[in-house]
């Protein structure tokens, strides 16, 4: 495993102790690489939705679509 060490401010320090405490983390270190993870996770959620939205028109959301999505489900659950 790499090592990275950053600086910061009394008040950004003391917050991330803060965090370890109360979130249970074992170490700072653990905690800020739940925040990168966290982070990975947003970046790829919007590369999603942008992929999505410049896919073209998608299917209309009506009420009989999520009639057909229930069902899907339903015969998923049966099988």
């Amino acid at each position: 495993m790499a090592t990275m060490n950053i600086s910061l401010p009394d008040t950004l320090k003391d917050f991330v102790e803060s965090q370890v405490e109360a979130g249970g983390y074992g170490t700072s270190s653990e905690f800020i690489r739940d925040l990168i993870r966290r982070q990975q996770d947003r970046t790829q959620l919007r590369a999603l939705l942008v992929d999505g939205m410049e896919s073209g028109h998608g299917s209309e959301v009506d009420g009989a679509y999520f009639d057909r999505l229930r069902d899907r489900v339903r015969r998923a659950d049966i099988a």
